[in-house]
């Protein structure tokens, strides 16, 4: 029997609500009339699904990656960050086992959204949906600015060699 040696990683992402900018979540445009203030679309769960992905390799964060002085990333949509987070998997003989994810926010709902969700994370990762939790939590009052903040963990594998 082959053993497998496993990384895991932590990511997390918050921004505030910004008028007159599209809602990203996870890839998915959500219908809701405010944004999220950032340098390029604000996506907070992809940027904490890279963020997981980088901190699991070893990596430099996205913030070093692609860094909010840049002007190659202003407004730049954030599947570009987790591509090349996925490719720096592939290219140190990982793969992705799964995610966890949790978005925190009193608005929009999360829930009506979950099933689309996974479904872009699903075709942007490779994973079957069943390896995709995401989950929505209300802020209870933890902070005073309203946003979307997001945690994430991820599973990474790699068969041992010999």
């Amino acid at each position: 029997m082959s053993s497998v040696h496993f990384r895991t990683g932590l990511g997390f992402d918050s921004h505030e609500f910004e008028k007159g900018k599209p809602l990203y979540i996870g890839g998915v445009c959500i219908d809701f009339p405010l944004g999220l203030k950032g340098h390029s679309d604000g996506d907070v769960l992809l940027h904490a699904i890279t963020d997981a992905i980088l901190g699991a390799l070893g990596e430099p964060d996205i913030g070093e990656l692609f860094s909010d002085r840049d002007e190659r990333w202003k407004g730049a949509p954030s599947e570009l960050f987790l591509r090349e987070a996925l490719e720096r998997v592939r290219e140190k003989g990982y793969e992705l086992i799964n995610l966890d994810c949790v978005l925190i926010a009193d608005k929009p709902k999360i829930a009506p959204y979950k099933g689309k969700i996974k479904g872009k994370l699903s075709e942007l990762t490779g994973l079957p949906l069943e390896r995709i939790s995401i989950k929505g939590k209300r802020r209870e009052g933890f902070c005073e600015v309203e946003g979307i903040a997001c945690m994430c963990t991820v599973l990474l594998g790699k068969p041992d060699e010999g």
